[in-house]
């Protein structure tokens, strides 16, 4: 039992040491991973050059391998052509006994040996390195970013992007140089038993090389078609089923399905023409085999009618070209798959190998505490565009200060906050946070000043649990569920069950939270919110979809939670607002009106005027300033 039990510890040994040769989930300082195709792979490459030099190796040693198998067979026929079966053996057991090993041994060590570098060691964690690092890179796009593309379209860039950086270099190291020994060595053996084999061999590899010249380039560039139009319906199916009340909402129509329809038929039809391209390669291939192939045959037999080379040779040239043939067909297909793997890369790399628009200084300054004193300094923002959002914006909000900003849908309220945590980067002017620019802030110790509840809670397909304990990493099981309580969420959180029978606050809330109420995901936020305890709170109509008595509870816990903090509150119901310190009236990105309710009510301006239409407490969102 003992030695059963040492080797299997063995094995496991083993196998573990291979499989974590390359660290999957390594990194290098490089903060943009390199755009251009070729140097994204070499870059990757040479990450685990030890594991690739291995695989090089033993191609060259697989192609070796086969080419002298080929060169035995035909050595083998010319002995027994020239022995009896009672001398064969005894006269040339040697050759014998070393073309055995050559089979039993050699070829199987190599073949093992190729198969467990590949899928033991590089597949595994090397293809995880190249999705790792790219993720990493994607995190730290700014914002807008994901504004502009599908979540689904990114998500598969990286993973495509990784196996095809992995696919690519094995089958070049592999493969691809397996090929090139075996020709190496196919060649100088024909061209020993007959100097025009060599001859019709290089003219055959100069036609391959044509072919490759002329050919290949038109199926690059369908493979990369096929790969762009295969990413872009993957991000229409995945925004279809992201969406999907909004779906089941509005589209009686069937949009969706034309939609995504319009997106198969262009993969359809990039498929086509990658399928022409590839035909047009294959047919050219063939023909040049052909004539390849008749012609060492026809060459072989007549130098054998006339005496002039061994039964063996013939054997041993007609099975190295058959093989040729073989793997020149299964080479082009696999030229094929380089194409497409390298198109694939270059797909990519469009995505995840941009450098990012916002990014930390170097030695940018980690604020670990801040006072919540806000300033917007002569500050402008159009979106990139000539004008229109916020011009020469002015603004202070001192620490401790709760503020409220008002004003018409459009106004800028969104984007003063947006600057405030710098998702985007002001165009003109800066913002400070206690006297320094934020951009001379990382962006994490920025943010983590910051405690956000939008009207339209955030939430990820994860552990009630882990949502709530995403504002702050580390909190213990009671931290949690007495920041749920603080939310009025305890109670209905132990109601909570999913489809796997997770319950209370394991359960899972679904995509965006979409198994729970819009109240009970905006009291999880609230819960997240409070446990998390920033300095400045910024409250989007934080309480917009509970009912009156539980956002009155709330409301006595946020007035707690709002002591001694800085607050911005977004409102769109003025009469959450009465009771903050100031209220900042926005029209068109300016500052027209601030000062206390009373006050505003009183001078009889816009922010008046929005009182005055509010129907049932709510502010329209197309009330014009006066």
């Amino acid at each position: 039992m003992t030695g059963k039990d040492e080797r299997t510890g063995f094995w496991d040994r083993f196998w573990s040491r291979a499989e974590n040769a390359i660290d999957a989930f390594g990194d290098t300082d490089r903060p943009v991973l390199p755009r251009e195709a070729a140097r994204f792979i070499l870059f990757f490459a040479l990450q685990a050059k030890g594991a690739f030099l291995l695989l090089l190796i033993l191609g060259g040693l697989s192609g070796a391998v086969d080419a002298g198998l080929y060169w035995g067979m035909g050595h083998l026929i010319d002995l027994m052509d020239t022995s009896t079966p009672e001398t064969l053996i005894a006269d040339h057991w040697h050759e014998l006994l070393a073309l055995a090993l050559l089979v039993l041994v050699v070829r199987s060590l190599v073949m093992v040996a190729n198969t467990v570098i590949e899928e033991q060691i590089i597949t595994p964690a090397f293809y995880q390195r190249v999705r790792w690092q790219a993720f990493r890179r994607v995190m730290d796009q700014p914002y807008e970013f994901y504004q502009n593309d599908f979540a689904g379209r990114i998500a598969t860039k990286i993973m495509q992007g990784g196996e095809a950086t992995g696919d690519f270099i094995i089958s070049i190291l592999q493969t691809l140089w397996s090929f090139l020994t075996f020709l190496i060595l196919a060649g100088t053996i024909l061209t020993a038993l007959d100097p025009i084999l060599g001859l019709v061999l290089a003219v055959w590899f100069g036609a391959y090389l044509l072919i490759a010249r002329y050919l290949l380039p038109p199926l690059r560039e369908a493979g990369r078609r096929r790969a762009d139009e295969r990413s872009i319906l993957n991000g229409r199916m995945v925004d279809a089923f992201t969406n999907i009340m909004a779906v089941k909402l509005y589209d009686s129509g069937r949009r969706e399905h034309g939609y995504v329809r319009d997106g198969m038929a262009r993969l359809l039809r990039a498929s086509q023409i990658a399928g022409r391209a590839i035909t047009r390669v294959r047919a050219a291939v063939f023909i040049v085999n052909g004539i390849m192939m008749t012609t060492v045959g026809a060459i072989s037999v007549m130098s054998w009618m006339e005496g002039n080379t061994t039964s063996g040779a013939i054997a041993a040239a007609l099975g190295l070209v058959l093989r040729l043939n073989q793997m020149s067909g299964y080479m082009m297909f696999n030229i094929n798959g380089l194409i497409r793997s390298y198109a694939t890369v270059q797909d990519a790399t469009g995505v995840i190998s941009q450098r990012p628009a916002i990014q930390d200084k170097p030695g940018a300054l980690v604020l670990d505490h801040a006072k919540g004193h806000i300033r917007f300094e002569n500050v402008t923002f159009n979106y990139g565009k000539d004008g229109g959002i916020i011009e020469n914006l002015n603004l202070e909000i001192r620490p401790g200060e709760r503020v409220a900003l008002v004003g018409p849908s459009g106004a800028g309220k969104t984007t003063v906050v947006n600057l405030m945590l710098r998702l985007f980067d002001v165009e003109g002017g800066r913002v400070t946070l206690d006297g320094h620019d934020i951009r001379d802030l990382t962006q994490a110790s920025l943010r983590a000043q910051f405690g956000v509840v939008s009207q339209e809670p955030i939430l990820m397909h994860r552990s009630i649990r882990d949502n709530i304990a995403y504002g702050r990493p580390g909190a213990t099981e009671e931290e949690i569920i007495a920041a749920a309580k603080r939310a009025s969420a305890h109670d209905f959180i132990l109601q909570v069950r999913d489809p796997k029978g997770r319950m209370g606050y394991d359960a899972h809330v679904g995509e965006r939270g979409v198994k729970l109420s819009g109240g009970q995901r905006q009291r999880i936020a609230i819960a997240r919110m409070m446990l998390k305890d920033a300095p400045i709170l910024i409250l989007d109509e934080a309480t917009s979809a509970l009912d009156s008595e539980i956002e009155a509870v709330i409301q006595e816990n946020l007035g707690k939670l709002m002591e001694g903090k800085t607050v911005i509150a977004i409102a769109h119901r003025l009469s959450t607002i009465a009771a903050l310190d100031r209220v900042i009236v926005l029209d068109r990105g300016r500052i027209v009106e601030e000062g206390r309710h009373e006050d505003l009510l009183r001078r009889g301006g816009l922010y008046a005027s929005l009182w005055k239409r509010q129907s049932g407490g709510f502010l329209s969102d197309r009330i014009a300033a006066e």
